[in-house]
C-alpha cells in the first residue's frame, strides 16, 4: 500500500506585485498536478495536498513547472512535509522578552531553498540592525522586528539579493494558525 503524505506548499510572487491568482484557481492546478485533498489557507499562497512522494525538492520543481505555465510567470515554491511545518511552528529562536518588545512589529519566518552554508549564515546575520534580529534553522530564518514590516530597512529583496536565492516569508501567526487548522503532527 503506497503511504500518502500531506505537504505544505508556500508559494512566492502569489497576490502580490500585481500577480493576482483566485484560490480556486489555485486549487484546480495542483488537482491538474495530480494532487488531492487539495486546499488554501488565506489567499496569500499556502496551499495543503497530500501526494504519495517522499520528494519534496521534486515535488517543488513539478509545481513551478506547472505554475509558470498556468499564470505566464515564476512562482518559487517551497514544500515543507506537514511534519516540517509543525515544527516550524513551533520553534522559538527568540525569548518572549524580545517577542512582546516587538508586538507591533513583524515577527516572520522564511523559508529557502535549502540549509545555509556558514558563509551565509553570516552574511544573514550582518544584515542585523537595531530594530531588527535574525536565526536561522534549517531550511528556515526567523526575523523579528520592532518595526511593521514595510517601515523596516529588511525586506526579502534584500535577503535575496544577499543570498542570491529566492526565499518567501510568512508571518509566524499564520504558520501557527495553519498547524491548528490541519492538525499538523511533528
Amino acid at each position: 500500500m503506497v503511504s500518502i503524505m500531506r505537504y505544505v506548499a508556500f508559494l512566492r510572487a502569489i497576490n502580490v506585485g500585481g500577480h493576482v491568482v483566485r484560490m480556486d484557481d489555485l486549487r484546480r492546478e495542483f488537482e491538474k498536478i495530480g494532487f488531492t485533498d487539495v486546499q488554501t489557507f488565506i489567499a496569500s499562497g499556502n496551499v495543503i495536498f497530500m501526494s504519495p512522494s517522499k520528494d519534496g525538492k521534486a515535488l517543488e520543481k513539478r509545481i513551478e513547472a506547472a505554475l509558470e505555465e498556468a499564470f505566464g510567470y515564476e512562482v518559487r515554491t517551497f514544500v515543507r512535509s506537514e511534519s516540517d511545518v509543525a515544527k516550524i511552528a513551533g520553534y522559538s529562536p527568540f525569548k518572549p522578552a524580545q517577542i512582546k518588545a516587538a508586538a507591533a512589529g513583524a515577527y516572520c519566518v522564511g523559508f529557502l531553498e535549502g540549509p545555509l552554508k556558514p558563509d551565509a549564515v553570516k552574511a544573514v546575520m550582518a544584515l542585523k540592525m537595531a530594530d531588527d534580529e535574525f536565526h536561522v534553522n534549517g531550511r528556515e530564518l526567523y526575523w523579528l522586528s520592532k518595526k511593521r514590516q514595510g517601515e523596516s530597512l529588511f525586506s526579502n529583496a534584500l535577503l535575496e539579493k544577499t543570498l542570491k536565492a529566492r526565499s518567501t516569508f510568512r508571518g509566524v501567526n499564520t504558520v501557527v494558525r495553519l498547524v491548528a487548522k490541519y492538525g499538523c503532527k511533528p
